[in-house]
């Protein structure tokens, strides 16, 4: 056995990304006790430096150990209690995701869909609520599954004007789409680091309103009179997790610091960093950045000859799923691209499997060099697998967008 030695990858899928060097090098800084004066100062320092990243003013900001999924299981399982009824609006893989944790928290799971694609008009997500009356309305803001992203600045007015909390899966959107919020009503968000933050996947981001933390409180209060002495759960009570109570895990990160798990140190300051970087970039910067890469991507491909899937209107900034020509093997393709250049692109699930490439140009690698490189790289294969590309038309394409850009 050798030391760990990953080969050079450009990863230009729909997430992992390459993680920003100075992420990298935040992760190597040295490990301090859990309550060390500097641990606890930097959980204080991540707090606040992830309000910035969601625009919010919520007390309640912090970190879930775990991937982006963790974070969405934490929200879930904390927010629900058995018999609740939850709205599921899906429009690809992931709202399928929401739905079964739902389930496995004993909610009542209604759904409703529409085609792979496309996304929800606000008035059909009210017909519901109103038909469902639900306890959450919780929805997938950027499904990578079709790279379609789910208008939401009307949809925490919905939920609140029907006694519901929202909830929002922003893991694939956060920090290259806008997401205000507080502004948008959002009661509960979550996500990950591993797309447009510029991190690995391991930590969770999560914010809760007042609202949130009030009803987690009054879950956690019913469920305390539950409790035996030995604090086991008696037969027929809820099961809920431990390690994903959000009851618990606001404890622990608030100033009480009570002992509820073993700090994921270097995720700590994977997580930290990421949110650093952002803030001081700017949000907005960091949305217009996505925004001007992801066009660039986008030009390119159609320069290419190749057709992009689902409504363009809604299409996330950072990743675009493109047809696979006829008569082209679309895994060959990938694989001749990772073999040949070391460059990653992703294919998709369930309707979509073998139907399109997904291109992502996110985090660190929402950059100019990163999207010409994928691009010619791109033009090479296809022209070998029988696909008529346009000399340099792809590159030539992503140029003349960037010219066009602000």
């Amino acid at each position: 056995m050798t030391q760990v030695h990953p080969p050079a990858r450009l990863l230009m899928g729909p997430g992992p990304v390459d993680a920003d060097p100075r992420v990298l090098r935040a992760m190597a800084a040295p490990l301090v006790g859990q309550f060390d004066p500097f641990m606890t100062g930097t959980m204080t320092e991540t707090m606040a430096l992830w309000r910035t990243v969601w625009d919010t003013t919520n007390e309640q900001t912090f970190l879930v150990d775990g991937t982006s999924r963790a974070g969405i299981e934490a929200a879930l399982v904390s927010l629900l209690e058995p018999g609740d009824r939850v709205l599921v609006p899906v429009f690809g893989r992931f709202g399928h995701l929401l739905a079964e944790i739902g389930a496995r928290a004993g909610a009542e799971v209604h759904t409703i869909e529409t085609e792979w694609g496309t996304v929800f008009d606000p008035g059909q997500v009210e017909d519901a609520v109103r038909r469902v009356r639900p306890r959450v309305v919780a929805v997938v803001h950027g499904d990578t599954s079709t790279t379609m992203a789910q208008p939401l600045a009307d949809l925490g007015r919905i939920a609140h004007e029907h006694d519901a909390l929202l909830y929002v899966d922003a893991t694939a959107t956060l920090g290259g789409n806008p997401f205000p919020t507080d502004t948008w009503g959002v009661d509960a968000a979550t996500a990950g680091l591993q797309k447009c933050l510029g991190g690995p996947s391991g930590s969770a981001p999560v914010t809760l309103s007042p609202a949130a933390v009030a009803a987690i409180g009054r879950r956690t209060q019913i469920e305390a009179g539950l409790r035996t002495a030995h604090d086991v759960p008696p037969a027929g009570a809820p099961i809920r997790s431990n390690y994903l109570d959000l009851a618990q895990i606001m404890e622990y990160w608030g100033p009480r610091r009570l002992n509820h798990h073993t700090e994921a140190t270097s995720m700590l300051y994977a997580a930290r960093e990421c949110a650093r970087l952002l803030a001081d970039e700017g949000v907005d910067a960091a949305v217009a950045r996505h925004a001007r890469h992801g066009a660039a991507m986008l030009a390119g491909v159609r320069g290419l000859g190749l057709e992009v899937f689902g409504d363009p209107a809604h299409t996330m900034h950072n990743v675009v799923a493109v047809r696979i020509p006829a008569g082209v093997d679309g895994d060959a393709v990938r694989g001749t691209l990772l073999d040949d250049f070391g460059i990653e692109i992703g294919t998709s699930f369930g309707p979509l499997h073998g139907v399109v490439w997904r291109i992502g140009t996110m985090g660190y690698n929402a950059r100019r060099d990163a999207v010409l490189t994928t691009l010619a790289a791109l033009e090479h294969v296809l022209r070998r697998a029988g696909h008529p590309a346009p000399a340099g038309g792809g590159t030539d394409a992503a140029l003349a967008s960037y010219a066009e850009a602000p």
